[in-house]
Order: C-alpha cells, then sequence, then structure tokens
C-alpha cells in the first residue's frame, strides 16, 4: 500500500499497489504493520456499507463527539464519489479547513479520517455503494455534524444536490459548530448507550 499524506495532517489517501497476471490482481486493502508503520489505528470495530441509487446524493457532513470522536477508513467499492472532510481539532492550525478526493470502484483508493474530523461525500454516478471501517462504534448520543452547504465552508459540490435528508440539511453551520467545540459545550448530551445502536443515515 501507498500512503500519500494530505494537506490535513493526519489524514491519508491509501492506494493500492496490486500484483497482477493474467488472472487479474492481488492486493492488500488493510495491514496493522503498515497502518501501525504510519502511527494509524489499527483497531476497527464495525464496518458499514452505504447504498446511494442516484447520482448527486449528498450525506454528511458528519462525526461524533468525544469520547466517541472516530476514526474512518472510507472507499467506494461501487461507483463514485466526491469525498470530503473537515478538520475540527480545536488544536489543529487547520481547524474548519477542508479537502475532497474522487473515490471510485475502478481508481480503488481508500481515505483516512482522523478522529474529530467531519465527513461527508456526493454521488457521482448512480448506485454508489461506500464500505467504511470504523475505530468507533456509531453512538446515536454522540452524532453531529456540519452543514454541507454552508457558504462559509466554501465547498465545491461537482453537481447540483438531487437526494438529501431533512437531518442533514438541518445541521448547524461551521460557525455554530466552531463556537460549541471552543466553548468546551457537547452540541448535544453525549452517554454510554444501554446496547448497541443501530446504523447512521
Amino acid at each position: 500500500m501507498k500512503f500519500v499524506e494530505t494537506r490535513l495532517p493526519g489524514a491519508f489517501i491509501i492506494e493500492l499497489e496490486p500484483r497482477e497476471d493474467e488472472r487479474g490482481f492481488f492486493a492488500r486493502t488493510f495491514c496493522e504493520w503498515e497502518f501501525s508503520a504510519h502511527e494509524l489505528e489499527t483497531r476497527f470495530v464495525q464496518c458499514n456499507l452505504s447504498l446511494s441509487r442516484k447520482k448527486g446524493t449528498l450525506r454528511g457532513l458528519h462525526f461524533q463527539q468525544d469520547p466517541w470522536a472516530e476514526v474512518k477508513l472510507v472507499r467506494c467499492v461501487r461507483g463514485a464519489i466526491w469525498d470530503v472532510i473537515v478538520d475540527l481539532r480545536t488544536d489543529s492550525a487547520t481547524f474548519g479547513h477542508h479537502e475532497a478526493f474522487e473515490l471510485s470502484a475502478e481508481n480503488r483508493r481508500a481515505l483516512y479520517v482522523p478522529r474529530a474530523f467531519a465527513h461527508g461525500f456526493q454521488t457521482l454516478t448512480d448506485n454508489s455503494e461506500v464500505f467504511y471501517q470504523m475505530g468507533t462504534r456509531y453512538v446515536a448520543e454522540a452524532a453531529a455534524g456540519i452543514r454541507a452547504e454552508d457558504p462559509a465552508m466554501g465547498i465545491k459540490w461537482p453537481m447540483p444536490v438531487t437526494e438529501m435528508s431533512e437531518k442533514d440539511r438541518a445541521l448547524p453551520t461551521l460557525a455554530r459548530v466552531r463556537e460549541q467545540l471552543f466553548r468546551d459545550t457537547p452540541l448535544q448530551p453525549v452517554a454510554e448507550p444501554a446496547h448497541p445502536a443501530g446504523f447512521k443515515a
């Protein structure tokens, strides 16, 4: 695997290094030793798969609050997406900055998303499927987000939005999230749930 650090320290694009022959190819998508050598998370406790039927669907931008801040390893296994991350680390020189990457079944890239980053994507094709490996399980009480179309974010989504949940449309602006984070005030109550929760939308 090839680890390419992005402009946001700690976030990596991970490219496969396939070994090919007349049958096709073989490649590793995860290696505990290689991830550890780059000081990345090596324990993933939950895996999720999302399907978006329509091109232009926008999901996000999502994150979980401490103590449930989550690492994500994201790849598109069918179709293509425009994947966006936003640095929300309060001690970071790049707080509020974002980067975007195309992930597709064709380029087979993965995106390593550190803790305290918001994440979201827009589908570039119909029937896009995204596979997530998660360093922390989903905790509904810790779920939070930023409005993906907040003009202050300056994110250039590649196409008009065709589908978006009402929950995502109602997310707060970056300014509101910044205010809460630097006040050290939870955006929502955070508590240990009585049993494992379901999946995020």
